[in-house]
């Protein structure tokens, strides 16, 4: 990410806009179950949100500043904070029992990563378990704050049948002004 993009995601303005906005849509109705799989938390605002509300979850970060930062900020929670890439994870077959992933996905770079990203997350959702999260559609303003960064929007018409094409079943897309949520079920 570019600096005015790090800056953003620790800013107040955003951890405002994520716990009284983005995340209560993204998870409105949505049973998270006692094992939860965080993809790409970045700085750990989302991290912060959710822990609260879980027994336990686990964050993976690409970025090796990043994952350090939040394994010592969370060292003694319930969050265990892994430095890996979410297109290979290092975690067994359905070990988790949800999985979210909050304006992450166009951060990964290229399309046929984000397909092998949620290969990885239908690999590690027990049967029964939930993908979800939400990610940004393109803007003017959203191209510009990724000046000299991975931008790889994806586009919430076919997400639907991306994520079908991993092995999620009763998958829902829904679009607002500038963003979309998603949840997906593993059978």
């Amino acid at each position: 990410m570019n600096k005015l993009h790090r800056w953003l995601c620790k800013s107040d303005y955003w951890r405002t806009t994520l716990a009284g906005e983005i995340m209560p849509w993204a998870l409105k109705g949505i049973e998270l179950g006692d094992n939860v799989l965080e993809v790409g938390p970045g700085p750990g605002l989302t991290t912060d949100i959710l822990r609260p509300q879980v027994a336990r979850m686990t964050s993976i970060e690409i970025d090796p500043r990043l994952a350090e930062s939040l394994r010592q900020r969370l060292d003694g929670t319930n969050v265990t904070v892994v430095e890996g890439d979410a297109t290979k994870m290092p975690f067994e077959n359905a070990s988790f029992t949800s999985a979210v992933s909050f304006t992450m996905l166009h951060h990964v770079p290229s399309s046929a990563l984000q397909d092998r990203l949620i290969a990885e997350v239908f690999r590690v959702l027990r049967p029964g378990g939930t993908f979800a999260g939400t990610d940004s559609i393109w803007s003017r303003m959203f191209q510009l704050m990724h000046l000299f960064d991975t931008m790889i929007v994806v586009d919430p018409e076919s997400f639907v049948a991306r994520l079908e094409a991993a092995g999620f079943v009763d998958v829902a897309v829904r679009r607002a002004e500038r963003s979309f949520k998603f949840r997906a079920h593993h059978p």
